[in-house]
Parts: structure tokens; C-alpha cells; sequence
């Protein structure tokens, strides 16, 4: 997803994140992976059944815990839930920071950002079932989880329009929203759907859209294409 990318030697802080367990929380080596083991297990199971029909005994057994571990870490189901939505963000724009961050430009660190999307997906395809459910589960994160994006995805876009590496939008917020939502749907069609497609193709075409617009392109004699 290219919002969460940095581009050329750009350092933006709002994608630098570490994993959550390193962030917060348990101070032990041990109390991280435990909290790790736990947030994985949860992905899955929320990703395999859906929230409602989850019982933090499967997030348990899956995790190789017991049941007292799990509230050490956390108060509720819907608390570990919350967690694992603002996790999933957080990994995600780690990971697609590190894939695009030797782009030469804010342009090629978009298309590198899509096919680095797309690769993420099909290996956590658990996010998607997560993050829809969350708009009903967990409003509040769900909403969090796009605004974390959405921000950084502006200030990445405000810095390269900047270094004149983009164009300057009409409206810049307006613009980060509708690239976010078309990396969503590449990741839902060609992540879960689709998972077979080449990614490298897709991602050119997606990032062709992206630079060249929709509007007719004049060949070299001048007539439009």
C-alpha cells in the first residue's frame, strides 16, 4: 500500500515504527515474544472464524498459553482485538516502509509500494477479514487504523510535491483517500481473490494510472492516443 511508504531518503517518522511488542508494553525479551505469540494467534483466529465466533481459549490454545497469560496482556477479547487492528497497521507500514525505502523518487516508491502491498497481503491475508470486521467490532480503531495512513500518506506526498518530484494536488486529503482506496481494492482483488497474478504487472499498471491519469496521451506527432 503506497500511503505507507517513504521514498528516496526520506525519513518520515509516522512509517519508522517498531513492532508493537517493542514499543510498549512488556519490558522482558520474554514478556515480547508472549505478547507476540499472542497477537499472531489472534490473527489468526479472528481471520480464520470472525470476532464473534472467537473465544479467547482459541487465541490461547493457538498461542501455546494459558488463560491467565492472556490477561496479563490484555482485559477482553475486544481489547486484544483493538490491539491487533492497531498492530496489523503498524506492521504493515513498517514493512512497505522498508520495501520502498531506496526509491529514487516519490513516483517509483509508489509503484514499488503497491507490488510491496500486495506481497504483504498474500502473506497476512488475515488483515483484510480484521480491518473490515473492525468498522462494526471496533469503529474507533477502524477508523484509527485509515486516519495513521492518511496522515503520513500526506506528509510523504506534501514532501515530494516539495522537492518537485509530484505535482500539487487540488486537494491533498482528497488525493491520499483516493489512492488509499485503490490500494485497498488491488490488495482485496489481487491479495485475496486473485493471489496467483503477477504482482509486478499489476503494480505497473496501477502505478501507470497513477502518474499518466486518465486523460488522452498525445503521441509524438501530436495526435492524441
Amino acid at each position: 500500500m503506497s500511503q505507507h511508504s517513504g521514498s528516496g531518503g526520506e525519513a518520515v517518522e509516522a512509517v519508522s515504527e517498531a513492532p508493537a511488542e517493542e514499543r510498549a508494553g512488556p519490558k522482558t525479551e520474554r514478556g515480547r515474544r508472549t505478547l507476540r505469540r499472542l497477537l499472531d494467534a489472534a490473527a489468526e483466529e479472528f481471520g480464520a472464524r470472525g470476532y464473534h465466533e472467537t473465544a479467547i481459549s482459541n487465541i490461547t490454545t493457538r498461542a501455546g498459553v494459558g488463560l491467565g497469560t492472556f490477561y496479563v496482556y490484555f482485559k477482553s477479547k475486544e481489547e486484544v482485538f483493538r490491539a491487533l487492528v492497531a498492530d496489523m497497521g503498524l506492521r504493515t507500514r513498517h514493512a512497505l516502509s522498508e520495501s520502498v525505502k531506496d526509491a529514487a523518487n516519490r513516483l517509483e516508491a509508489e509503484r514499488l509500494g503497491i507490488k510491496a502491498y500486495l506481497d504483504f497481503v498474500r502473506t497476512h491475508k488475515a488483515l483484510y477479514r480484521v480491518v473490515m470486521e473492525a468498522q462494526f467490532v471496533a469503529p474507533e480503531a477502524y477508523r484509527d487504523y485509515y486516519r495513521t495512513f492518511s496522515a503520513a500518506y500526506r506528509q510523504q506526498l506534501a514532501q515530494a510535491a516539495g522537492r518537485g518530484e509530484i505535482s500539487k494536488g487540488q486537494d491533498d486529503e482528497v488525493r491520499v483517500w483516493a489512492l488509499m482506496g485503490a490500494s485497498t481494492f488491488l490488495g482485496l482483488r489481487y491479495g485475496i481473490w486473485e493471489d496467483e497474478a503477477d504482482v509486478t504487472s499489476i503494480a505497473e499498471a496501477a502505478a501507470d494510472l497513477m502518474i499518466n491519469g486518465l486523460a488522452p496521451r498525445a503521441k509524438k506527432n501530436g495526435d492524441a492516443s
